[in-house]
Order: structure tokens, then sequence, then C-alpha cells
């Protein structure tokens, strides 16, 4: 992901009134690994039940808030949509407004996702032996770019069907 601004970030968003982009609260964009980023997902430390999350897109940078579940509520383990990580994880349930006449109608989506957001890091995790079978080494950097390449796919898709695409 290349490195975003605030004012390309804020522009962004495809589901948020220009009161809710005004008051999210940024993570720090200095210190993002970027290089390593296929999405930007945040939090917001002012108001718990807010997430947002920013992917690059062909079009470019696409901006959705989110709702997000309670924090330290309780939890299952279960799969994110995005990443597909079990071992380090555990997901819960983000809303999106749709955008446009579809989202101020009341229509949402749902998507089962890492409760921290950090669906780059973990699909960057070295693969288990269960993953890769024997001779992990040697395909080890195949499977992690399978995983991106999939996160993307997924994350871009769940995009479209925000914006209504």
């Amino acid at each position: 992901m290349h490195a975003l601004t605030e004012k390309q970030i804020r522009s962004s968003f495809v589901n948020a009134s220009r009161r809710e982009v005004a008051d999210a609260v940024l993570p720090d964009l200095a210190t993002q690994p970027w290089e390593h980023l296929e999405m930007l997902g945040w939090r917001d430390p002012k108001a718990p039940l807010r997430a947002y999350v920013v992917l690059e897109l062909d079009r470019g940078p696409v901006g959705i808030l989110l709702r997000a579940p309670e924090p330290g509520g309780r939890r299952k383990k279960a799969m994110c949509a995005w990443c597909r990580d079990l071992l380090t994880v555990r997901a819960g349930l983000f809303v999106a407004r749709r955008g446009g006449a579809s989202g101020r109608a009341g229509n949402t989506l749902g998507v089962l996702l890492c409760d921290d957001l950090s669906c780059s890091t973990n699909v960057r995790r070295p693969p288990t032996s269960s993953e890769a079978g024997d001779g992990i080494e040697a395909i080890a950097d195949q499977v992690v770019a399978e995983r991106i390449e999939a996160l993307r796919a997924r994350s871009a898709a769940f995009a479209a069907q925000v914006v209504g695409e």
C-alpha cells in the first residue's frame, strides 16, 4: 500500500457523512508500515464502537466506516473473512452502512473481521506445517504471497458491495 495522507484518507470514505469523517481519530500515519499493509484498519479510541478500513484499490483509496463489536465483550474464536486466520485472532462482526441512497435507507453489510483489524500482519505470519506440509521452507514465501493476494481480493469484493458495484 502506498503511504496516504490525512486528506487522502478523509476524502476516501464512501459510506460516512462529512461529520463522521471529520470526527474520525486517525492513527499515527508516520509510523505505519505502509509497505506491509494491504489495508489500513483501526478502531477509534474516542468512539470504541467505530472502526475504519482504508483499502487501496485500482481507482484509488476507498475508506469504509464500520460499526465495531463491543470491545472486550465475550468472543468465540472465529475465522476472519478477509485474512482467514484462525491461529492468532478473535473475530467480531463489523457492520458497514452501504454507500449512497441504499445506505441512507438503512441498508448495511456485515463481515467477520479480526477484532484489531490486523489482517495485513496475520497473512504475513509463517505458515504452519499443517498449511504447507513437508518442505515448508521451500514454499513459505509462496503461501504468504497467496494469502496477501487473497486478502486483497476479499477486502476489495467487500468494498465493491458497500459501494454498490
